[in-house]
């Protein structure tokens, strides 16, 4: 492995820890970003000279920490400054409190979720911070512009500055008043890593896998928390399907066409153990009913066999919980596979998502199997115009060439957006 690719592969796998160690041991945002970056930077001028260490991370962290030690020392401006600075040599392990959370990570997802801050504000900090994630990544998963995400990076980090808004967790009872937050951070999170709409080339499982080990930290740690139980089976259920999705080739692979016989079986049976438990609490919320959802697609033996009835029922309660046109798309997409696609394509004309690219894809479907083809090659092309990346363009490439080959009644295929969709 050449030193550009080890340190890459740090990037991935540690940054998240480095940015969590620092501000934890030195309460400044900005200067644990900047510190850790310039670690990284460090790592690529001197490894190839010393070689990779046997434990980037450690040697990562270690550099980032003097980094900050070097700043608060020059910056220093007084007592308080100084006395800041010698925070930095605490041990590499968090003080004791009274919140519970002993990992880095999740103490600093739990940090972010401020109740001062905005939802979105805290679990965008959240994945910038956390994930390393760009500000253009944050912003396709909020589906804003990239100028709109940055502007609220700007105002959120200069609220907690100006607030004083401490880095610290809280005490365990005031926990659950962040959960809602924290379970987003870790949903998208997986998302951003386990999501082909970032690119094949740009998967990052060891972010989704990152993201399944925190969500089954904080369903420990809150046992009796529904909607924790339901995020990890959530999780567990769409991972099952990982080694699937993305062909040799890179090019995607839709549902109805994955090897299920290639699909993660213990993942499987985890989730849907986890979800039956979740249920019994008789709070229902909005991860236990995906989860219900994905647990549909994950039993069905056969695309053949999917219950889409039921599937179209479980969409109709998420969107008393989730009230997003994203949401009213997936139920389209479940109505016309339970009804016919004149049920769902009826459906799709009450919805407006701008410039989303797979609302346009599903009402190509729709018409495709009602056997208006130049209708739907018009659409597939006004979809594959909006795709975000080569691979989602060179399927819909591919569905305009099947569609325009189609000689007598239309094919029905069982398409649909990925569930993960679901902000």
């Amino acid at each position: 492995m050449d030193v550009e690719t080890a340190v890459a592969a740090a990037f991935r796998e540690e940054w998240g820890q480095v940015v969590a160690t620092l501000i934890r041991v030195t309460g400044d945002w900005d200067l644990a970003e900047e510190c850790a970056q310039e670690a990284f930077a460090l790592a690529l001028r001197t490894w190839p000279r010393d070689g990779v260490p046997k434990r980037p991370g450690a040697w990562l962290t270690t550099a980032a920490r003097n980094r900050a030690t070097d700043r608060l020392r020059r910056d220093a401006v007084g007592a308080a400054k100084l006395e800041e600075a010698g925070r930095v040599h605490v041990p590499d392990v968090p003080e004791p409190d009274d919140s519970g959370v002993t990992d880095d990570r999740l103490r600093l997802i739990f940090t972010c979720c401020h109740p001062a801050l905005a939802t979105e504000a805290q679990v965008a900090l959240a994945l910038r911070t956390l994930a390393g994630l760009s500000t253009a990544e944050i912003a396709r998963a909020f589906l804003v512009p990239e100028a709109t995400m940055s502007q609220r990076l700007v105002r959120v980090k200069r609220k907690i500055r100006h607030a004083r808004i401490p880095y610290r967790v809280p005490p365990a009872h005031l926990l659950p008043e962040r959960t809602n937050a924290v379970l987003g951070v870790l949903y998208l999170t997986f998302n951003e890593g386990y999501s082909a709409s970032a690119g094949p080339d740009l998967q990052r499982p060891d972010l989704a896998a990152e993201a399944v080990r925190l969500a089954r930290v904080l369903a420990g740690l809150m046992p009796d928390e529904p909607e924790a139980l339901g995020l990890l089976a959530l999780l567990l259920l769409q991972h099952a399907r990982r080694a699937t999705r993305v062909g040799t080739g890179g090019e995607l692979v839709p549902l109805e066409e994955q090897d299920r016989t290639r699909w993660d079986t213990e993942a499987i049976t985890e989730g849907t153990q986890l979800l039956e438990t979740a249920l019994r609490r008789r709070r229902p919320g909005p991860y236990q009913v995906q989860a219900a959802i994905a647990a549909c697609h994950a039993t069905a033996a056969r695309a053949a066999d999917t219950d889409w009835p039921q599937i179209a029922g479980l969409y109709g309660e998420l969107r008393k919980f989730v009230p997003s046109a994203v949401v009213e798309l997936n139920r389209a997409i479940a109505v016309g596979m339970a009804e016919g696609p004149a049920a769902g394509l009826a459906l799709l004309d009450e919805l407006d998502l701008g410039g989303y690219h797979l609302l346009p894809a599903t009402r190509a479907d729709f018409l495709r199997r009602l056997g208006r083809r130049e209708e739907a090659v018009r659409s597939y092309t006004a979809a594959r115009e909006l795709a975000p990346t080569d691979a989602e363009r060179a399927y819909l490439t591919r569905r305009i060439s099947e569609t325009l080959s189609i000689r007598g009644d239309p094919v029905r295929r069982e398409d649909e957006p990925r569930p993960e969709e679901i902000p």
